[in-house]
């Protein structure tokens, strides 16, 4: 095999150098979108892989069926891009990646089967490095533990040492990511937690970086977090009551009402669907699909809507602006469920969701990312008042329309809007 001449340095920001000088138990980075974490990682796999022939390398990330067209299609990227691309075998299929050479691997396995990662052996080194990719999606601090301890036994090699390197984005400071690693009186031993933003990350272009600053313009909160890859500040949510976990669909339909809702955008506001099962009884609300896309044309709306079969049932939609002609455009393409959302009071509707606890799937990104975001509104002096704010909010004003029919379904719209205005809800 020829001599492989690589200038780390030119391939990867400093900000990373710890992923190649340091031993460190965890390497932990959290940071903003375009900070470049997730590429700088995919090249540490594939530079241990050829440098340090006892490591095999497992990546996860919260649901299996995600590696395939995210970290696996990374590693190949990367691996090419560093000129040893046709040293590996890529089985898109499993998906695994071995190193032809000696037979070591890169497996990706998902937190949603633990078994299938307890039981992993490698032919060749030992099975001792671990990759969490997003690692923010693993909500439950034990579905990490079970990997983390199954990353064991005896390395032959006498410099050899296990490493398990995390990356996310932090979009709530409650998240156990941040006790663990990050705080400094309860962060584990021999650990090194850093963040990176996108100006650790020089390969960007200047288009991307605009609508990053941009950002911190528009939406200064959500900015926090995607632009400056600090951690999402939960006080002043609307929403507290929130899980972020996997759960049985068909279980929580039963007993509940399947409701839906749209708030139309183009750019840079998207177009977003959201559909959830709502339980009056046991006051839980469970969000199964979102939609989250700009610049679509009607055209669009409507195949995405056919394709995922919303031909019937109710669909409530923002009116305002424009929507009403979107409403029946898609009525007369065949979306027959289609319908307007009253206009009412933003606290009438969001008064009535805080009362359950909702339930959101990880794989529902923009989702979780609004409900992280989605704040009271402030005063002068600092101090929270009874309004949200108009931002980063277009799946939550999809969330309130969805849950219409529910609200109205026991009082006249006048009757129930009198009632609230007798709370001090209402206009």
């Amino acid at each position: 095999m020829s001599e492989i001449e690589w200038n780390l340095p030119e391939m990867v920001s400093k900000a990373y150098a710890p992923l190649f000088n340091s031993e460190k138990r965890y390497i932990v980075y959290k940071g903003s979108r375009g900070s470049g974490k997730s590429e700088a990682e995919a090249t540490k796999v594939i530079y241990d892989i050829l440098t340090k022939s006892y490591v095999n390398w497992l990546v996860l990330r919260r649901y299996a069926n995600t590696n395939r067209q995210s970290t696996f299609t990374l590693l190949q990227k990367v691996a090419n891009r560093m000129g040893v691309g046709s040293l590996f075998q890529f089985n898109s299929s499993l998906p695994e990646i071995t190193y032809k050479p000696t037979g070591q691997k890169i497996l990706f396995r998902g937190a949603d089967k633990p078994l299938s990662i307890t039981s992993i052996s490698v032919e060749t080194g030992n099975l001792c490095r671990l990759w969490v990719e997003e690692a923010y999606q693993l909500e439950l601090e034990d579905a990490f533990d079970t990997v983390d301890e199954s990353m064991r036994g005896i390395i032959e090699d006498p410099d050899g040492y296990y490493q398990t390197i995390l990356t996310f984005n932090p979009w709530n400071e409650r998240h156990w990511l941040k006790k663990r690693f990050f705080d400094k009186d309860t962060r584990v031993a021999n650990s090194l937690a850093l963040t990176t933003t996108y100006k650790d990350n020089p390969f960007l272009d200047d288009d991307y970086v605009n609508r990053l600053l941009e950002m911190k313009k528009r939406n200064p909160r959500r900015a926090r977090v995607a632009v400056d890859g600090e951690w999402g500040v939960a006080e002043g949510l609307i929403y507290e009551n929130t899980i972020v976990e996997k759960f049985d669909i068909r279980e929580v339909l039963k007993g509940s009402h399947i409701v839906r809702g749209m708030d139309w955008g183009y750019g840079p506001d998207p177009t977003t669907f959201i559909e959830y099962a709502i339980n009056i009884k046991t006051k839980d609300i469970y969000i199964l699909k979102e939609m989250y896309k700009q610049h679509m044309l009607t055209d669009e709306i409507f195949k995405w809507l056919f394709v995922h079969g919303y031909q019937q049932g109710d669909i409530r939609a923002d009116y305002a602006n424009g929507g009403d002609r979107m409403i029946q455009e898609l009525r007369n393409k065949g979306i027959r469920g289609m319908k307007r959302a009253h206009k009412y009071e933003i606290m009438f509707g969001v008064t009535y969701l805080q009362d359950y606890k909702i339930h959101v799937l990880p794989t529902l990104e923009h989702t979780i990312e609004e409900l992280n975001s989605y704040v009271y509104d402030t005063d002068k002096e600092g101090g929270w008042v009874g309004k949200a704010v108009d931002k980063n909010n277009h799946l939550m004003d999809a969330m309130r329309y969805a849950s219409e029919p529910l609200i109205m379904s026991k009082k006249s719209t006048t009757d129930r809007m009198e009632a609230f205005k007798q709370l001090g809800l209402g206009r």
